[in-house]
This record gives C-alpha cells, structure tokens and sequence, in this order.
C-alpha cells in the first residue's frame, strides 16, 4: 500500500493540527494503522495506531489526552488530530500501514508514507 501524509505546517504552543494520511488499495480496510515521528537527531518513535476495524486504539504515553487518531474507511485515509501541541512535538510525522504491537515498544510497519513536517513555536 502506498500512503501520503499531508496537513503539517507550522503552529504557536497550544494550537491545533489535523494530519491526514491516504492510502491507495483496496486492502487498506484490513490494514491496522499508525503514525510516528521523528525528531532531529532522535530515533523514530510510536505515536499512535488504530485498529482495522477503528474500535482500538493505542497512544503513546507524551500524547494521550491530547492527540486522537481515527479513520475513514470509505475514504482510504487516517487522521491525526492534534490538539494542545506543545514544541517538543516538533518532528517529521510519518503515517505506517499494517502495523503490528510486538511489546517493549516494538513495532513492525509494513509500509510508510514519505513525512510530513509539523513544528510548534513556542
């Protein structure tokens, strides 16, 4: 599946984001979906992610209460909503299909979109 984020840009400390995400293929409704981010000179790290059917969902503990991820299976695309944004979530947003749980904060991605840039002024 071949996924392309879009909605990113540039935000004041305590505003709000929605990033989308669209995926091509008739498989996306199998698929369990996420998203991550990646901070200069910081590793990749788990965000969010979203069940195939839209009624599970998994946060990361820096975001819970603040961020909401959601899909729309008619339209092939996933959200994030990002409300609250502080400057230390400053980071390229990357979307990833058919994501799968390992434990110990391991994550297999079987696809990824190109990036997104989301920077929050303070």
């Amino acid at each position: 599946v071949q996924l392309e984020e879009s909605g990113g840009g540039l935000v004041q400390a305590g505003g709000s984001l929605r990033l989308s995400c669209v995926a091509s293929g008739r498989t996306f409704r199998r698929y369990n979906m996420g998203w991550f981010r990646q901070a200069p000179g910081k590793e990749r790290e788990f965000v969010a992610a979203l069940n195939w059917s839209g009624d599970t969902t998994t946060y990361a503990d820096s975001v819970k209460g603040r961020f909401t991820i959601s899909r729309d299976q008619a339209k092939n695309t996933v959200y994030l909503q990002m409300n609250s944004l502080k400057p230390e979530d400053t980071a390229v947003y990357y979307c990833a299909a058919d994501v799968i749980d390992h434990g110990s904060n391991k994550w297999y991605v079987g696809s990824w979109g190109q990036g997104t840039q989301v920077t929050v002024s303070s």
